[in-house]
């Protein structure tokens, strides 16, 4: 048998069962034609059902992308907005110690400025108020703008009061340099400025300064802040202090017993710089207080601060 026969007997065989099998199916559906056709519809449902399926469940992942995206973009949001919240709080811890500051500031100016109790209460919110009105949220970036806007005016106001402190305390300064107390406590004036008869020899003379009752050994006070210039020996006057207080000022401190400074040591107003004696031209314990300006001798009364009025002979406060 050739090759050629082999292939002819093979289709012809294959024909012959297709035709068989054409013929049985056309038999089958003819004699149950409800379950045939029962057959083609569940395989029609299942076709679409399969097909639905597809469909729903590439429907179900491109919401789910869709919603992935939305969740990322909202955290993405939400960092942002949390970044301008953490960037506000920084500028408002900034602001509100510059506002301590600033506090501090007034109050220290208040007390060097000896305003009254309650003319500035730094510790008090002010009052504010207005007719009531239509409200909405502030943008962030309107409230980043009104931030800038406080922190200059934080800025300017610092300033200023700086500037306004150094003034007050140069002032202050002046007024601790300036004579303005008695040199002794709980005492009073037994000779004044000026002409006055000689406690020795009789006749006039002219006293350079204001003699105060004491105790040897009573505190002498300085009347200022400044500088122990001289401390030692003068003819008549025993041992002297004297105190030069850097703006044309300087007060001497005479007949002491004992000197507690040497020159140029630092002494502040109210500091013992002496104690009181009777050495030098005296007639008994006592302190004589020269205040000379600018190189000559001038009246203390008018540098004994509250006392400066005090009648010879009456006691001062000290």
């Amino acid at each position: 048998m050739s090759f050629n026969n082999v292939i002819h007997n093979t289709r012809s065989w294959a024909r012959h069962h297709l035709s068989l099998r054409t013929v049985q199916v056309r038999r089958f559906s003819h004699t149950r034609p409800l379950l045939s056709a029962g057959i083609l519809v569940a395989g029609g449902l299942m076709l679409g059902l399969a097909g639905r399926s597809a469909f729903g469940l590439a429907q179900v992942s491109y919401l789910q992308a869709k919603a992935d995206r939305q969740q990322a973009e909202m955290e993405q949001v939400k960092r942002g907005a949390q970044q301008e919240v953490n960037a506000m709080s920084a500028r408002l811890g900034e602001l509100q110690a510059q506002a301590n500051r600033l506090n501090a500031l007034g109050e220290r100016l208040t007390q060097m400025g000896k305003l009254e109790d309650g003319e500035f209460n730094f510790n008090e919110p002010v009052g504010v108020g207005g007719p009531e009105g239509a409200t909405s949220d502030m943008p962030p970036r309107e409230l980043a703008q009104g931030l800038d806007e406080l922190q200059a005016r934080f800025d300017a106001s610092g300033q200023q009061l700086s500037v306004l402190e150094s003034l007050l305390f140069n002032r202050q300064l002046d007024r601790n340099a300036t004579p303005s107390r008695m040199p002794l406590a709980n005492t009073y004036i037994t000779s004044g400025f000026g002409g006055r008869a000689d406690p020795f020899g009789g006749g006039g003379e002219r006293h350079k300064g204001i003699d105060f009752k004491a105790n040897v050994g009573d505190p002498v006070l300085a009347v200022a802040d400044g500088v122990v210039s001289f401390a030692g020996v003068r003819s008549g006057y025993g041992n002297v202090i004297e105190v030069d207080h850097g703006n044309g000022y300087v007060t001497r401190y005479a007949h002491n017993s004992r000197l507690l400074a040497k020159p140029g040591d630092l002494v502040r107003a109210g500091q013992t710089v002496a104690k009181a004696g009777s050495t030098g031209r005296s007639t008994g314990a006592h302190v004589h207080f020269e205040v000379w300006e600018d190189g000559r001798v001038v009246n203390p009364r008018k540098f004994l601060g509250e006392n400066a009025n005090t009648p010879v002979g009456v006691r001062g406060r000290g």
